[in-house]
């Protein structure tokens, strides 16, 4: 198995240039022969070299730093606006917690199911372009969101603005990886996904204040009018990628690099853990509002959106997320960010507002801990089709969101708040267990490995 982006020379051969693969270095520094036809040489055309990739501190860095924590901050805040409002929607249209969970799952998987597909047209349109066309879609249906006329009008539209967002994720973790200095990844991800975290919060903390004043149709439509601004700015601040080469959009091609990807054991394990760390999430964050509305806490709409403020410890643990490997590695990492979530699922059981506080906060620091240190990894893993390799992960991250939304709506409703934390326990119990496996696969691997003469 390869890790990391040690790619030890590989070269792949264009037209009669050799190339690096991957890291966009001169054909010298590989030692390689710039062409193949000795007798009428074509100059090798100059290629950026590893070391103008951006890095913390360098020339574009804040400003890519910037543009894509406004693209994460627009995307999660879009993502999960219904989130916060559940027991309103549920209200107004009459419905169950189960049944305005949709508005949740729809959105969710919609962006699974679209993920892999606008990956591919990153590989050839662009990153930049994908992203910037992936937005404007999305915050021009989230301008339409508070005219739903039912809640089946709303679910497809919740539909629509997941698959539009699809764009975003994978083909911003691409960008960095080609863009940023290897050894800056992990922070640069974690940077992104503290965005995510600041969306997710600021949506529905603004959704629940203006929703107790005004209702649920103008606190959605306030958060698309957020995202406008955030989309737009994003277009200015991001540099143009000087890194991306396009890639062919051959259903053969990208069959065969996700067939690649499916086929390495460690994309696999890391695939896993993002989903089972969003099934917690996902499930947790969407029966809490209806906890909260209900005896003994009885709290009003705008109180329980300021709950979301927790996410602001998600942002700090995801952007320390690149620390905390360097100190304990991946798999310490994992196993920290787990222990984390459970803990958290535990304390929340207690019928406080204190200990159901400390509960998410714990929930929120292990899984963005979690999901950054997951995410970054795919990155590194992935030698090539690295849209199509976070795509996968994407992909399974926002499946674990919809069955998480669902799952945790369908235990509350049957057990209560004790049934939706056994869901999330048996997911952080499926990341201990892979995460393990994974640990045991390295020493295998370790022990098979040449010893020096």
């Amino acid at each position: 198995m390869h890790h990391g982006n040690d790619y030890g020379g590989r070269v792949h051969w264009t037209d009669q240039t050799v190339r690096p693969y991957g890291r966009g270095m001169s054909p010298a520094s590989t030692g390689a022969s710039a062409t193949v036809d000795a007798a009428a040489p074509v100059p090798a055309p100059e290629i950026p070299s590893a070391d103008s990739r951006m890095a913390p501190g360098g020339p574009g860095y804040r400003r890519m730093s910037l543009a894509l924590f406004l693209a994460g901050v627009a995307t999660f805040a879009l993502l999960y606006s219904t989130q916060a409002l559940l027991p309103l929607i549920s209200g107004d249209f009459g419905v169950t917690a189960s049944d305005a969970s949709w508005t949740v799952a729809a959105a969710t998987g919609g962006l699974a199911l679209f993920v892999l597909p606008m990956s591919a047209l990153s590989e050839r349109f662009g990153r930049r372009t994908v992203m910037t066309a992936s937005l404007a879609v999305a915050v021009t249906v989230g301008l339409l969101v508070p005219f739903a006329p039912s809640l089946g009008a709303l679910v497809v539209l919740r539909a629509l603005q997941g698959a539009a967002l699809a764009g975003l994720p994978a083909s911003a973790q691409a960008y960095l990886a080609e863009e940023v200095r290897p050894r800056a990844l992990v922070t640069a991800i974690g940077l992104f996904v503290a965005g995510n975290s600041v969306g997710g919060m600021s949506g529905r903390v603004i959704t629940g204040w203006v929703a107790q004043e005004w209702g649920w149709r103008v606190a959605v439509g306030v958060v698309g009018v957020i995202a406008v601004v955030c989309a737009v700015a994003f277009r200015l601040l991001l540099p143009a990628p000087r890194h991306f080469s396009a890639g062919s959009l051959r259903p053969r091609v990208l069959a065969r690099t996700v067939r690649d990807h499916l086929a390495d054991p460690l994309l696999r394990r890391l695939y896993a853990i993002g989903a089972l760390f969003m099934t917690v999430f996902g499930g947790v964050y969407t029966v809490i509002g209806y906890r909260l509305t209900e005896a003994p806490f009885s709290l009003p709409q705008g109180i329980i959106g300021s709950v979301f403020l927790v996410y602001l410890v998600g942002t700090v643990s995801a952007s320390t997320a690149g620390r905390l490997v360097g100190r304990v590695g991946r798999r310490g990492a994992l196993y920290l960010a787990g222990a984390t979530t459970a803990a958290g699922l535990l304390v929340s059981l207690l019928d406080s507002v204190v200990p159901v506080l400390l509960g998410l906060v714990l929930i929120t620091a292990g899984f963005f801990a979690g999901h950054a240190v997951a995410s970054s990894a795919v990155s590194r893993t992935a030698v090539h089709g690295r849209a199509q390799a976070s795509a996968l992960y994407q992909s399974a991250y926002y499946v674990g969101s919809s069955a998480g939304s669902t799952a945790g709506a369908v235990a509350f409703h049957a057990q209560g708040w004790a049934g939706t934390v056994g869901v999330g326990l048996l997911a952080v119990l499926g990341v201990v267990t892979i995460t393990l496996l994974g640990s045991r696969a390295a020493r295998v691997a370790a022990r098979r490995q040449p010893v020096p003469a």
